[in-house]
């Protein structure tokens, strides 16, 4: 089996802390510009990219500046900087706390998200009068969560408004670092040779089911280091092609059929994605038409992809090629989306989407066409927006596959 690099095992010691650190700097200014003095962060996904804390319950407490803007002394000078930074986990975690986020502050305290903002509010008085605002992760509280830390904020050394906020750290997020690339381009490989290996040890064959092959898919992803599958592999054969986000079932592969694969796999995090549409023993008119169709959508919507364009830009190139073949109805969804430490994370590539895309993001370009009880077909490369253009991350062909 052909060994696929670990980026990670080629980091100098250190780098971990060093790229969290930067990244907190990134929030803080952020935060700054949204006038917010501090944000208590509870998605464990910005968590673990602000701290490389991985645990399953946890808050970090970012902080930018002075609560109330008053005078500041030594103590809420360090609250302006990274040493106020403070992460807290209950007593599972003490020790992969340590590991995993070294130089941080850990407290340990089930109600991690109290815990930070009473602990600041403990060590650095907020001077002047009036309630000292927190910002907290909208999108990522509950409402019933949001009322219970309410409710125990009563009692911190200050008196506390919660804030609320959406998008600060994904917003930092939405460009990654070599590091990032790094690990995406390797779920990637993964994911390719997963295919490779599957399509040539004869898995892929009428008689099995679907179920049967998307298990055989994603074992073959943790056999060349897959942490994780990144969401439920799509295997979709015949009509249920045509169903863009089917569930494998025991349906048995057949002669003749189309057979749709979307899957992808984690390493050290991060996600690929792609998606490879091959027919089974030979191919008819229609599935080589349909094919061609949305491997041309699939070439313009990547042709398209660059720095600055907006995602709407890229979604109407892909498909004013299906639109133009009279059959814009059959492409039911979004040309695609970003992927990161999620699967599904901004930048959106869709008809919605306004802003315009930065070079260092990654997202997908997957066009498909879904003929309801005949087949449908969608080809998904993940890739990275530069400059000059895409750069290709999932490498396996997109040339019409009879299998």
């Amino acid at each position: 089996m052909t060994k696929i690099p670990d980026p990670q095992a080629e980091n100098p010691k250190g780098a971990a802390p060093r790229v969290h650190a930067g990244r907190r700097a990134a929030v803080r200014s952020a935060l700054r510009g949204r006038g917010v003095p501090m944000l208590v962060v509870t998605d464990l996904v910005n968590v673990r990219y602000l701290s490389g804390f991985t645990g399953s319950n946890a808050a970090l407490l970012i902080v930018a500046a002075d609560p109330l803007g008053g005078a500041a002394g030594a103590d809420d000078q360090a609250g302006s900087n990274d040493s106020a930074t403070v992460l807290a986990t209950d007593g599972r975690y003490t020790e992969q706390a340590a590991q995993q986020a070294p130089g941080l502050r850990v407290l340990i305290d089930r109600d991690c998200a109290h815990a930070v903002i009473a602990d600041h509010f403990a060590r650095h008085t907020a001077a002047g009068p009036g309630r000292a605002p927190v910002g907290f992760e909208a999108s990522a509280m509950s409402v019933a969560d949001h009322a219970a830390l309410d409710h125990r904020l009563t009692s911190a050394p200050a008196s506390v408004e919660l804030v609320p906020t959406t998008g600060v750290v994904e917003g930092a997020r939405l460009v990654k670092d070599d590091g990032e690339i790094a690990l995406i381009a390797r779920a990637c490989a993964v994911g390719d040779a997963a295919l490779r290996d599957l399509l040539a040890e004869g898995a892929l064959a009428p008689g099995r089911s679907e179920r049967q092959v998307a298990r055989r898919l994603e074992w073959l992803m943790f056999e060349h280091g897959a942490e994780a599958i990144a969401f439920e592999t799509i295997i979709a054969c015949g009509a249920n092609s045509a169903i863009p986000h089917h569930r494998p079932t025991d349906d048995v592969l057949r002669h003749g059929n189309l057979v749709k694969m979307d899957f992808g796999a984690v390493v050290g995090g991060y996600n690929s994605d792609m998606t490879r549409t091959v027919v089974l023993g030979a191919a008819d008119a229609f599935q080589r038409d349909t094919y061609e169709l949305v491997r041309r959508a699939q070439e313009a919507g990547v042709a398209a992809v660059r720095a600055g364009v907006t995602g709407a830009e890229v979604d109407r190139a892909a498909r004013a090629v299906i639109d133009e073949a009279g059959a814009g109805e059959l492409f039911t969804h979004g040309l695609g989306h970003g992927v990161g430490l999620r699967v599904h994370e901004a930048p959106p590539v869709s008809s919605g989407a306004t802003g315009t895309l930065p070079a260092g993001a990654v997202v997908t370009v997957e066009p498909g066409v879904y003929h309801a009880g005949r087949g449908g077909v969608r080809i998904e490369d993940t890739l990275v927006v530069r400059d000059g253009g895409a750069e290709i991350l999932t490498r396996t062909g997109k040339d019409l596959r009879v299998v």
